[in-house]
């Protein structure tokens, strides 16, 4: 198997995995609070890029031009970065709490762009301790990191690579820092009733769409997995057959999975996992009846020219 699609399951790194669970949450309240509302609450995604996680750029808060700020996980620090150039780089080792490195991103923001303050409250995880009073976080294993990093580039790929011949509305390949996942979103352009009536699903649930993403696992499915869901998914949903063989629908997760060691131990990884995207998506259009010539799109063929 190629050698850059790393192992990995939540249960050997769990305690690193939160610790670096709850520093992408102090990007993501910077991004909250700085970057101009988008609809589903795009503006508050992060990105994967060749250095790690990071914010797009964001309006300084004292109107000076740029900030960024970023996990840099080929060298082990958090960072901010101005336009003009200056930049603050945080260390993350050895095994420092995530209320310091907090604080000190905070204090960097600061300095270098003006102050800002964010809700230090941890979502969509089971920790309630705020970000900048955390000292229960602080494992830092720097070579689980980098094995996280180098999957987490190779999934980032493969849904990059199935979403770009979409024509419609679609997503960049997030970082969500709530579920800590990467994902891409494809829309129908038809509005849909959220699914709950709390902020995050009024907000990021009132458009009809499929979403696959990766996550590398955690507290309620071990595995690292590519999954897939629609919303809404009408009954009978679940019954679709995809490929590769190995994808299923996993009852507690409401999503169709494919889990990691699947795809890292085919001879081919990343056509694999776009397989899977590319049949989960055609199976949602289907059975949630989308436009049949948009659908097709997302397999490369455009829509007839008037």
């Amino acid at each position: 198997m190629p050698s850059d699609w790393s192992a990995i399951s939540y249960q050997g790194w769990s305690a690193t995995c939160d610790t670096l669970h709850a520093h992408t949450q102090v990007l993501g309240k910077l991004a909250v609070e700085l970057a101009p509302a988008e609809p589903q609450l795009q503006h508050t995604a992060l990105r994967l890029t060749a250095r790690g996680w990071e914010t797009s750029a964001l309006p300084a808060p004292d109107g000076s031009g740029a900030v960024v700020a970023g996990l840099d996980l080929r060298t082990h620090e958090a960072l901010v970065e101005h336009s003009d150039g200056r930049e603050a780089r945080i260390s993350l080792m050895p095994d420092r709490p995530v209320a310091e490195v907090t604080r000190e991103v905070l204090e960097a923001v600061d300095r270098l762009a003006g102050a800002v303050e964010i809700n230090p409250t941890p979502q969509e995880v089971s920790w309630k301790v705020p970000l900048d009073e955390d000292y229960e976080h602080t494992t830092y294993d720097p070579d689980s990191v980098v094995a996280y990093f180098a999957a987490a580039t190779q999934a980032a790929l493969a849904l990059s690579a199935f979403r770009a011949a979409y024509r419609g509305r679609s997503t960049p390949v997030n970082a969500w820092w709530g579920t800590f996942d990467l994902a891409v979103a494809l829309f129908s352009g038809d509005p849909a009733d959220p699914p709950a009536d709390d902020f995050i699903s009024r907000n990021g649930g009132d458009a009809q769409l499929v979403e696959i993403g990766w996550r590398p696992g955690g507290p309620n499915y071990k595995s690292a997995a590519f999954f897939a869901f629609a919303h809404p998914a009408p009954e009978g949903f679940a019954a679709g057959e995809l490929t590769p063989d190995a994808a299923r629908w996993e009852p507690e997760l409401g999503e169709f999975v494919l889990d990691w060691d699947d795809v890292r131990g085919s001879s081919d990884p990343r056509g694999i996992a776009v397989e899977f995207a590319h049949s989960a998506f055609q199976h949602a259009c289907a059975v949630c009846e989308w436009d049949p010539v948009l659908a097709a799109t997302a397999e490369g063929t455009p829509p007839p020219l008037t």
